[in-house]
């Protein structure tokens, strides 16, 4: 155990000491961001739903101490990219980007959002995957009027980054949850895994019609190791059924990445391995246990409102029951852009997607 616990404090130690903004001008022109809330900076602040993270302690250690909506302490992995690409700012939510801001991207993502409509319904509202990508269409015409056509909008996006990091709930809200789904009664894991790799295709074949030209896909992590799963399970160890499940869908994905880059030579995708990524929880550990007291009832697992967290933030990988702490987001992005290990992305990390010139405009 002692091992483990030197290699997360080695890990720790590497990243609180890397210099995360970038001076210059931003390494890519525009970035975008779908997913949940993993990803969601303050798109559900304002809808009628449960999964929601306005409220203190969440945003404890982000800029003023105030709650923005992201589901952590303080920056999320899309706030952290933000950094590494160059950006001074953070990129908005959908909800109140403004004006001009959306030539330089727009964060789409939503909490308890999943590939499938119904993923996360029991909470409440939800911005789901396709209705992201509605709310980008509608960005890519007010693009299309501030820079004067359809075409010109187009060859704005074709240099942009996207990011989509999505499915997480399609599990935890969806397929793990027996008694409110039908999906695990009419679906066995591979059938299930199948299913929501036919529709996520679909969806990213329209993102790229859309000109999405350089996207990096993050996998999903060890659903299996987080604090709900294991207290749901009472357990200490990793619920291997669960991750079992995970990696089915990881494995599909990662196909569906050769799949896309083989019908779509002009564009370039890429599988940010988040399973290997989160491999050094250590369900044992204190460490992974959530850093905040959280809610026995709706919204089960979040934490409890206005209640003080744990006091050092910095060494936990779980803020509430499902979400990683900042030192863990940033752990994360660090490797889904510049790859620790080969296994991390495939067939590149973030770092060489954006400095891919595949792009071939038409005239």
């Amino acid at each position: 155990m002692s091992c483990n616990y030197g290699k997360i404090f080695a890990i720790i130690f590497v990243v609180l000491n890397l210099k995360t903004f970038v001076e210059g001008a931003p390494k890519v022109p525009c970035y975008f961001i779908f997913g949940d809330s993993l990803l969601d900076n303050g798109n559900n602040n304002d809808l009628n739903t449960t999964a929601k993270a306005n409220y203190p302690p969440y945003g404890v250690d982000f800029k003023d101490g105030r709650p923005t909506g992201r589901f952590t302490n303080g920056r999320n992995t899309a706030d952290f990219l933000a950094e590494y690409l160059g950006f001074d700012h953070y990129i908005p939510p959908f909800a109140s980007v403004k004006d001009s801001e959306i030539l330089e991207g727009v964060n789409y993502a939503s909490g308890s959002a999943g590939i499938r409509n119904d993923s996360g319904s029991h909470l409440g509202d939800r911005i789901f995957l396709g209705r992201q990508l509605e709310n980008h269409q509608t960005t890519i015409s007010r693009i299309a009027n501030l820079v004067g056509n359809t075409t010109s909008a187009t060859k704005h996006l074709n240099k942009c980054l996207f990011i989509v990091g999505i499915g997480s709930n399609d599990y935890i809200n969806n397929y793990l949850m027996h008694e409110i789904y039908p999906s695990s009664h009419l679906y066995t894991p591979t059938q299930y895994a199948t299913a929501l790799i036919d529709q996520y295709s679909q969806h990213l074949r329209t993102l790229y019609e859309d000109g999405a030209r350089k996207v990096a896909l993050f996998g999903l992590g060890q659903i299996g190791c987080i604090p709900a799963e294991l207290q749901k399970h009472d357990t200490r160890t990793c619920v291997s059924s669960t991750n079992n499940a995970i990696q089915q869908f990881n494995s599909k994905l990662k196909s569906l990445v050769d799949d896309l880059n083989t019908n779509f030579p002009d564009a370039k995708f890429t599988y940010i391995n988040m399973y290997s990524i989160s491999s050094i929880i250590d369900p044992l550990s204190v460490f992974t246990r959530p850093c905040c007291n959280v809610l026995e009832t709706m919204p089960e697992g979040q934490c409890v409102p206005g209640e003080t967290p744990c006091f050092l933030r910095g060494i936990y990988l779980f803020y509430d029951n499902f979400h990683p702490t900042e030192i863990a987001n940033r752990i994360a992005t660090n490797r889904a852009y510049n790859a620790l290990l080969p296994s991390d992305a495939y067939p590149m990390d973030i770092h060489h997607l954006i400095r891919t010139n595949n792009v071939v405009y038409d005239e």
